[in-house]
């Protein structure tokens, strides 16, 4: 798996052939957050390509607060149930440590089991309690210290 940044303006630091809407319209949805939260590389969004072809998204929220970093992934429809969400957050958590190693990794799901708890539970994160997201309302935290 490949990650490839996702740069202000929605420009992505290398050209990707047949990229699907879904993943253009990803890249302006992450620019615009970065009016939000800044641009702070490596603390941005990315497309993940496997093979070539455009398969999720992933992202660092914000860059770290607190020594405490937070994640979210998304495989795109025609690819779930791949393991490629486990790899999207498996590759975020590499590149917290390495770059920064005493952070702290985040995440939140909705409050419900899913496909989303499963992955951070096999990638050793635990609840952590509850928290709250602007768009989805409650949240379960999750915690990978």
């Amino acid at each position: 798996m490949r990650l490839v940044l996702i740069g202000e303006g929605a420009v992505l630091a290398e050209r990707i052939e047949d990229a699907p809407e879904i993943a253009r319209e990803v890249a302006a949805l992450n620019a615009a957050m970065y009016e939000k939260t800044g641009f702070e590389p490596p603390w941005v969004a990315y497309l993940a390509v496997v093979d070539g072809r455009t398969v999720g998204t992933c992202a660092f929220k914000s860059a770290p607060r607190d020594e405490e970093v937070e994640i979210a992934y998304f495989t795109f429809p025609d690819h779930e149930g791949k393991g490629l969400g486990t790899r999207m957050a498996g590759a975020l958590i590499e590149l917290a440590r390495a770059t920064a190693p005493g952070v702290k990794v985040t995440a939140q799901t909705l409050p419900a089991e899913n496909a989303s708890t499963r992955i951070l539970r096999k990638l050793g994160f635990v609840r952590a309690g509850t928290g709250h997201d602007e768009e989805a309302g409650t949240t379960w935290v999750w915690r990978l210290d």
